[in-house]
């Protein structure tokens, strides 16, 4: 059996294959203006990758912010649950999920199965996500690849205490023409999304092992400044920007069990 999950983001569209249980194959791609065509390029392209045909696949499920744009996809779920289901299946003993993506952010709890118990997200707001970190990466002429080397040699990490991305900016701009160092106000920024999401983490409850996801999971800064918050551990999964993809592929072969 083969299913295939597809996730489209605010900024990029992923798609993962799984064939008899076991991960096949996966696509990452920028969503563009037209999340509907990204979603149908990015399974194409993994078809490509692993020879396999839209005939041989047997449930297409689709998931994220544009998941009820792609139309050809045979049910859509909320990220919420692929999340969870995606974090299980690389990390049977995750029971709490950190996933940050470009539009919002999100807490999940998890049982030992993948299901979700509780869950916290933040997608009113750009503060806690990566357009926050985009925003202030420009404001800081850095690039935000940078953002995770350049926070580990702050010395001392500048105070942001706006949780607004507008004030925020304009916090850094501040900062930067009383000469504040490029590493502090980076390392600060890191504890300002760290502060915003541990706030939603002890809502939920955090309940460990800890998985982070999504595409800021690739900041080593931000990861460090949720772990001191948190107070815990965080694994950050090797296939954290494709998570949500996955998840929706494994609840694809289960509507296809039943």
């Amino acid at each position: 059996m083969i299913t295939a999950g597809i996730d489209i983001g605010s900024i990029t569209a992923k798609a993962a294959l799984i064939r008899d249980g076991k991960l096949a194959g996966t696509s990452l791609q920028f969503t563009g203006y037209h999340a509907a065509k990204a979603g149908n390029a990015v399974l194409e392209t993994l078809l490509g990758q692993t020879g396999i045909s839209r005939d041989d696949i047997d449930v297409i499920v689709s998931t994220g912010y544009g998941r009820n744009s792609v139309d050809f996809a045979d049910k859509a779920v909320t990220e919420i649950t692929c999340h969870g289901a995606g974090a299980h299946f690389i990390d049977p003993e995750i029971r709490f999920v950190v996933d940050v993506g470009g539009q919002d952010s999100k807490v999940i709890k998890i049982d030992g199965t993948g299901k979700v118990i509780d869950f916290a997200m933040n997608d009113k707001c750009a503060a806690g996500t990566g357009r926050f970190l985009e925003v202030m990466a420009r404001a800081l002429e850095a690039d935000l690849d940078d953002f995770g080397r350049l926070s580990a040699e702050a010395d001392a990490p500048a105070a942001i205490s706006s949780i607004c991305t507008v004030f925020a900016e304009s916090e850094v701009i501040s900062l930067i023409s009383r000469g504040e160092s490029r590493q502090n106000m980076i390392a600060g920024i890191h504890e300002s999304v760290a502060s915003r999401i541990s706030a939603m983490a002890r809502r939920v409850g955090v309940t460990p092992p800890v998985m982070m996801t999504g595409g800021v999971a690739r900041n080593q800064g931000v990861v460090r400044a949720l772990e001191n918050r948190m107070d815990v551990e965080i694994r950050v999964s090797p296939h954290a920007q494709l998570n949500g993809a996955i998840g929706a592929a494994l609840l694809a072969a289960r509507i296809q069990k039943q």
